[in-house]
């Protein structure tokens, strides 16, 4: 591993710690190093507050100041070059005549795009790209699904027996324990939404929000084609947004909003159109069965998180969907009699 790479590696274990507070921007950390010492180090903390690269010349100590100008800023991703939420980034650099600056990967963002890198380069600051792009681009996929491919990034998730089934038949069952439970509420207070269709809403009543982990609780977005969802379950009664993709109306009423499918055929482009236009860069869909098929065979997912109760046979029941174009990830995560197994879906590009 090179000294760019070590430097680089810091600057991505700092990145993720922004996981859930900072979307719609992207995870960014950086570290600024003076002759093999780190000394000054950052994160982007929240959306709207200050970018990696100011909180971490911030966060240079007063008698370690002089050396900025003689140092080398590394960054998980290109620094931005646009006036935003807050003044761009590489003006700041710029400004502190940082000596060099080792970028992971390019930012896709119409508005930066390469232009932060010109400004430091026209500045006369040495500029290095894509050292340990390809961990810099995974750990902000969703992203870079949202500006490159105008739809949010989407993760699947269900739970199954050990012999493939994802629950009895118009009953409630609970597969994952409650310490896999709470994974899987950190994984919501991650994502920007998350979904549902009509069996699932009305068989599982669920709340569908954060509860065990801290963090906010994603949208919620339902498909209920017929409005058959009764108006006490959770999804109705309560006071958390939620979108409801149906073919009968359109309407507002207090934080629910019903949008109406063009065409209930082809209804998956309208809802990820929808949810684009609304700035949710991912959703997380959790069921059921059909809706979770629904998107392997249309090949519009991204990632698929599956917990397996390796304790549990049910014998029949709805069986789990058939994962296709499937990539391994790591090896799975234990936990008590729960496996879970992370999948990406292949693709040729």
């Amino acid at each position: 591993m090179t000294i760019d790479e070590q430097f680089m590696h810091r600057c991505l274990q700092l990145a993720v710690v922004g996981a859930g507070h900072v979307a719609p921007n992207p995870m960014v950390g950086a570290v600024l190093v003076y002759d093999g010492r780190i000394i000054g180090e950052g994160y982007h903390q929240q959306y709207g507050q200050a970018h990696a690269e100011v909180n971490c010349l911030a966060s240079v100590q007063p008698n370690d100041q002089h050396l900025i100008a003689e140092s080398t800023m590394y960054v998980s991703l290109e620094p931005c070059a646009h006036f935003g939420k807050t003044p761009p980034c590489a003006d700041r650099l710029i400004t502190e005549k940082v000596k060099r600056v080792v970028i992971a990967c390019r930012d896709s963002y119409a508005e930066v795009d390469g232009k932060g890198m010109a400004k430091l380069q026209a500045a006369g600051i040495d500029v290095t790209l894509g050292v340990l792009e390809k961990e810099a681009l995974q750990l902000n996929r969703r992203f870079f699904t949202y500006h490159q491919q105008q739809r949010p990034y989407i993760m699947l998730k269900w739970a199954q027996s050990a012999d493939g089934y994802i629950g009895e038949t118009e009953k409630n069952i609970a597969i994952s324990n409650a310490i896999s439970n709470r994974m899987v509420h950190r994984w919501r207070s991650e994502e920007a939404a998350i979904m549902v269709g009509t069996n699932t809403a009305i068989t599982d009543n669920p709340q569908l929000n954060n509860r065990y982990w801290p963090g906010l609780s994603p949208l919620r977005v339902v498909i209920d084609k017929q409005l058959r969802i009764p108006a006490t379950h959770h999804l109705l009664k309560d006071d958390q947004p939620t979108l409801l993709f149906n073919c009968l109306l359109r309407k507002i009423h207090g934080n629910k909003e019903w949008i109406q499918l063009k065409d209930d055929i082809h209804f998956l482009p309208q809802l990820l159109q929808a949810l684009h236009s609304r700035g949710m860069q991912s959703v997380m869909v959790e069921g059921g069965g059909q809706l979770l098929q629904s998107f392997i065979d249309a090949q519009l997912w991204d990632e698929a998180r599956i917990i397996t109760n390796t304790a549990l046979l049910l014998g029949s029941g709805v069986g789990a969907p058939i994962l296709k174009n499937a990539t391994h990830s790591e090896a799975p995560i234990q936990l008590q009699q729960d496996s879970i197994q992370v999948f990406y879906r292949h693709t040729t590009a």
